[in-house]
């Protein structure tokens, strides 16, 4: 009985070699639809089907440029939310994928260059099939044919060369589940690693180390696979590290970069075992510490292949599109965003990033005009949408309230609160006034003629962001204050129907770009569109010449 069960174990282990054999010299049996990605992939969910199908891992390196190349063929943009950069840093970043370099990405704060790398991950790595449970993005067949037989025949593994291939907790599983250990489809997104540099990031975190908790609790060996804790690189093994603000890294730290650039691999201090991540290095730097010497090590600089400069948003466009895309909106259904509200705060924005006394080195943020955009929306809700029940609609009446959200440094001047508040108002106020000129100068001069009649018998129109765009409680929303101004309730029907047409555009635009348009398509807004486009036609007869209109406090008024 026992030499029976002997000679059957003996047929299941040789078994078990021939699958194992066949699936790692046999053809794949199946087409491709991602470089390394079986059609069906979804279906195969063990160890056991990858074997079956002969599956065939391809190196990140292969991915990405597979990926590139098909979306290239097919006339898609490789990094959908990425915008602006079409002419220059695209092709850059393009050129230096189709090369198999690792990228430092340059450019000052704000400028997506962690976007850029987010991009890549997403959309041009391939999902890989994974261990599940293991945290080294472990691909089982990733292993030489005879350790993988070794582990499902429940043999010891023989080492002929000291590589890390598995981790230890992945061997455990394929010992204890055999070909039905579980497959897990890893995204690209779910292998982008992100490392802020900053000084208390040690070598063992990027390397990984020998744990002593490990060989205390387990009686392991100290220099055994059971001991070693894997470091960032290893877990971001088959994807990508983007490495943010790389000269913020000591050299020390540089350093152990420098053989995973050079040669794929690394070793961890007298740990006798070579470990090759298979991960594709994006690093970021500012420009500033970019030139500065020392600030990375001249090895490291010279072994990211490729360097990419970034930029801020060229044309204002570019501005307004990013922040129809990146602006957080909680409740979409209940907001709208009139395309003058969007446009001043971008050119709030790259009026700031170019103003003489604002420090170019630092630069502005794109954030600027995000979080901007997003404090309009709250103040919108704050002040009329929460208490009337209405949308929340920002109008320029708002617009101080991105004082909260406003960050830069001054350079020529002294860099206080107080300095930096009087900037922005200044920069504010010529933006009104350049916004609304826009579509005022288009009323023609009998319409101002009559407006100014109105003024003349009427005195002053009230606007305030507390009060409501329809009629509510109060009689003095802005609906009814309209009834009094027969020529300036013209002149705001006809200024509100030319922003209606570029209100589409941007929304047309944003929707060629994948952005949601919930909050900036034209919706029924109850009057509060037209009390936001009333202040635009009011500020704007203010800056006409000669002037129409005076502001005091909160009525305009006729000027003297």
């Amino acid at each position: 009985m026992r030499a029976e069960k002997i000679r059957l174990t003996n047929m299941s282990i040789s078994k078990i070699e021939e699958t194992v054999h066949r699936s790692y010299t046999s053809k794949p049996k199946y087409s491709e639809v991602m470089p390394g990605v079986p059609e069906d992939y979804k279906q195969l969910k063990t160890l056991g089907d990858l074997l079956k199908v002969n599956y065939k891992h391809v190196t990140v390196e292969e991915q990405l440029r597979g990926n590139l190349v098909a979306k290239l063929k097919a006339g898609e943009h490789p990094y959908p939310g990425i915008i602006g950069y079409d002419d220059d840093v695209v092709p850059a970043v393009n050129r230096a994928i189709l090369s198999g370099h690792d990228v430092l990405l340059v450019g000052q704060i704000g400028q997506a260059k962690t976007k850029i790398a987010e991009a890549i991950a997403r959309n041009l790595l391939s999902p890989i099939p994974v261990v599940r449970g293991t945290v080294t993005n472990d691909i089982p067949t990733s292993m030489p044919e005879e350790h993988l037989a070794a582990l499902l025949a429940d043999k010891e593994v023989v080492r002929t060369v000291p590589e890390f291939t598995v981790s230890r907790e992945c061997e455990d599983i394929i010992r204890q589940d055999k070909l039905e250990t579980k497959i897990d489809w890893l995204s690209g997104a779910d292998r982008f690693k992100y490392i802020l540099s900053t000084p208390d990031i040690s070598v063992k975190d990027l390397v990984g180390q020998i744990d002593a908790i490990k060989i205390a609790k387990k009686g392991v060996e100290l220099y055994s696979m059971e001991s070693y804790s894997a470091g960032q690189l290893l877990q971001a093994r088959h994807g990508i590290l983007c490495i943010d603000e790389l000269p913020v890294l000591d050299p020390r730290k540089q350093v152990s970069l420098l053989s995973v650039l050079q040669e794929g691999r690394f070793t961890t201090g007298a740990y006798p075992v070579v470990f090759k991540p298979d991960v594709k290095i994006i690093a970021t730097a500012n420009p500033i510490d970019y030139t500065h010497s020392g600030k990375i090590i001249e090895p490291l600089f010279d072994r990211l292949k490729s360097h990419v400069d970034t930029h801020y948003p060229k044309t204002v466009n570019d501005e307004m599109l990013i922040i129809a895309q990146e602006t957080r909106v909680a409740d979409p259904k209940n907001v709208f965003l009139p395309v003058f509200i969007v446009k001043a705060i971008a050119k709030i924005t790259q009026a700031t990033r170019a103003h003489h006394d604002v420090n170019h080195d630092k630069g502005v943020s794109v954030r600027m005009a995000v979080h901007s955009m997003e404090m309009m929306i709250g103040e919108a809700e704050r002040t009329r949408s929460i208490i009337y029940g209405i949308k929340a609609v920002p109008r320029f009446c708002d617009i101080h309230c991105i004082h909260q959200s406003s960050k830069f440094e001054l350079a020529e001047m002294e860099d206080t609160r107080e300095n930096r508040r009087n900037v922005l108002d200044s920069v504010i106020d010529a933006t009104l006034k350049e916004v609304s000129l826009e579509y005022v100068e288009k009323i023609s001069p009998e319409q101002i003629a009559k407006m100014k009649n109105e003024f003349a018998k009427n005195k002053a129109f009230q606007v305030s962001q507390v009060l409501p765009g329809g009629k509510k409680a109060d009689t003095s929303d802005y609906e009814s204050q309209l009834t009094k101004f027969p020529a300036l309730k013209a002149a705001v029907a006809e200024t509100l129907s030319a922003i209606k047409d570029e209100q589409k555009q941007l929304a047309e635009q944003a929707k060629q770009l994948g952005i949601r348009t919930d909050s900036i398509a034209i919706q029924d807004l109850n009057g509060e569109f037209t009390a936001a486009v009333t202040e635009v036609v009011l500020e704007g007869l203010r800056h006409i010449q000669p002037p129409l209109l005076d502001k005091k406090d909160n009525s305009y008024a006729l000027a003297q």
